[in-house]
């Protein structure tokens, strides 16, 4: 494995800094350009999001290689492991542009600052995840927080969203103090903030002291946070409902993607030592976070909160990798990552056209008879939900059997079977809505009160690039499974 390292190195950010670029090139557009333009917002920044995954893609070399290249003193670190993940970020990105195009149209709040904000929050996770030292990591988690709180609550003439926002913003500040009093605390023990250096301080002393030790649950509470991971995710449910339906589908893939990059970075890189600290810990949040989250989805009428409560399943699912470490274990988070990507965005783009302005229409009472009067809309809404449940031949059907396999492997036996039995629950929610669009008789008098978003060319090339990928995930696995490895090779 090659590993470089230099001081300054402006290639080594160069996606970074394209999507700097591009946002402030929106706002610039906003502010000076005549108002007929301001419906290339988003065609601007998907320009900035495709240039980004180019670069990406060719930097520092090409995914065969498994070359790590370190900058700017060690603080930044460029590798396969990080450039999967920006591409996970990217993906989700340019689908939530697509998905948004049309709903701020109907809306009549299509702004540059919206556009602005969903990529500097894009660029947070980019640097969550190339991140090589905590106060990096820290910087990148801010940045996206920052702009989610915004974001949540962009439809401000609706209350329910500015209480989302405010909510989302309280709780988040509280913590985000979890999460840097344990970087102070590890700092305080170690003497450094770098991952490589902490590895080495805590292997060398042999063991971890109990100011180390509290600092790692403290990083769990803060992570736990971002992922909405059981007990720390009372959040997601009403900011989920509250936020506009394309924001929500944005947070809900790319920094949940980015949390557990970070996470994984940090535990995997500078805590491996401590495994045996924070194994049970992560088992009893992974176990919680997957009933709870499957057994409340259970009894939600909202699709929104329905949908909110199965992330929060998702996320279980994950800390069942996640607590596999090796191979297969982090593999199988890469791979899990970005099938869910596809799923979920894909879902709320359906929703977002169903759900009319104002989204008056999120209930699941609202999508009977969907087949009928949209069949390819419910066709692709039934495909991601398959998915979402684990049904093959689907991408999260392949994600869940790599992730139960990796902890059977590992020894997690009775975990593996909890995580079953909770994706057989989930079965019976997802079902709900497939069983209303094709089973259920419509209720003609409210579609007429709330005629339905016509279909945009932007959200139909939304919708088919999540359902190739949710169908290439699980019919072709092998090619994704090898850019997985390759880029799992790079992290340890």
């Amino acid at each position: 494995m090659e590993q470089v390292m230099s001081s300054i190195n402006l290639s080594a950010i160069a996606p970074e800094l394209i999507l700097v670029v591009c946002s402030l090139l929106i706002l610039l557009i906003q502010s000076f350009a005549p108002i007929r333009l301001k419906g290339w917002y988003g065609y601007v920044s998907l320009i900035g999001v495709v240039g980004a995954v180019a670069v990406v893609l060719t930097q520092p070399q090409s995914f065969e290689l498994r070359a790590i290249e370190y900058s700017f003193n060690g603080m930044w670190v460029v590798d396969n492991y990080c450039r999967f993940f920006k591409l996970i970020f990217l993906l989700g990105t340019g689908l939530t542009i697509l998905i948004s195009i049309k709903y701020l149209d109907n809306e009549a709040m299509q702004h540059g600052e919206y556009y602005a904000l969903i990529i500097f929050a894009t660029l947070g996770m980019m640097i969550m995840s190339s991140g090589a030292e905590l106060i990096t990591i820290f910087l990148g988690v801010e940045l996206m927080s920052i702009s989610l709180y915004v974001l949540a609550g962009y439809t401000r003439n609706r209350m329910i969203s500015n209480e989302a926002a405010l909510k989302y913003f309280l709780l988040g500040s509280f913590a985000t103090c979890f999460l840097l009093y344990g970087i102070a605390l590890i700092y305080g023990s170690t003497g450094t903030t770098s991952i490589p250096a902490i590895a080495k301080f805590i292997a060398g002393a042999g063991f971890g002291g109990p100011t180390i030790v509290m600092g790692m649950a403290l990083l769990v509470i803060g992570f736990g946070f971002k992922t909405a991971s059981v007990p720390f995710h009372m959040w997601a449910p009403d900011v989920y409902e509250g936020a506009p339906a394309p924001v929500t589908a944005f947070m809900s893939a790319g920094p949940k993607a980015a949390a557990f990059a970070a996470f994984a970075r940090i535990f995997m890189e500078a805590l491996p030592s401590l495994q045996t600290n924070w194994t049970m810990l992560i088992w009893v949040m992974a176990v919680l976070t997957m009933s709870v989250g499957n057994v409340i989805a259970l009894v939600q009428e909202n699709i929104k909160r329905m949908l909110a409560y199965s992330s929060i399943a998702h996320a279980g699912y994950v800390l069942v990798a996640f607590l596999s470490a090796g191979e297969r274990g982090i593999s199988s988070i890469l791979y899990y990552m970005l099938a869910y990507t596809c799923m979920n965005i894909g879902a709320f783009a359906v929703i977002t056209v169903l759900a009319g302005k104002g989204e008056q229409r999120v209930r699941i009472a609202d999508f009977r008879g969907l087949g009928y009067r949209h069949p390819i809309a419910a066709l692709a809404m039934t495909l991601f939900l398959f998915s979402l449940a684990g049904i093959p031949p689907t991408g999260g059907f392949m994600g869940k059997f790599y992730i139960f396999s990796a902890a059977i492997k590992e020894g997690f036996v009775g975990l593996a079977i909890i995580g079953v039995i909770n994706s057989v629950v989930s079965v019976y929610y997802y079902l709900r809505v497939t069983v209303a669009m094709y089973m259920q008789a419509p209720d003609t008098a409210a579609e007429k009160e709330i005629p339905v978003t016509v279909f945009s060319p932007a959200l139909v090339i939304a919708i088919f690039i999540s359902a190739y990928g949710v169908l290439s995930l699980g019919l072709f696995p092998s090619t994704y499974l090898a850019m997985v490895k390759l880029s799992f090779l790079t992290l340890l």
